[in-house]
């Protein structure tokens, strides 16, 4: 019984390791400040099994839309919160 509980316990570890996120690279193509949204050319998001593709996504901080702009390559997070596609971290590529 020990045994099963620890095998349990490891898949279930292992399960959520593979659903975290991971830097993706890409492109921003347009920013719309309005509605804190950003268009991104972009690489597989592998925790979102998602091809890549060019797609607006939201932000989780506005604040973030002010660090970029329409042109740049960056890496970025993005994971579905409250069932919305978002980017929850972006950077200029370097």
């Amino acid at each position: 019984m020990r045994k099963f509980l620890f095998t349990l316990a490891f898949s279930a570890l292992a399960t959520s390791a593979l659903a975290q996120t991971a830097p993706v690279s890409g492109e921003v193509t347009k920013i719309n400040e309005a509605q804190g949204k950003i268009t991104l050319k972009h690489g597989p998001i592998k925790n979102l099994d998602m091809d890549g593709m060019t797609m607006v996504f939201a932000v989780a901080d506005p604040a973030m839309l002010k660090t970029v702009k329409s042109g740049d390559k960056v890496s970025f997070e993005a994971d579905r919160v409250n069932g919305r596609l978002t980017v929850t971290k972006i950077e200029k590529a370097k």
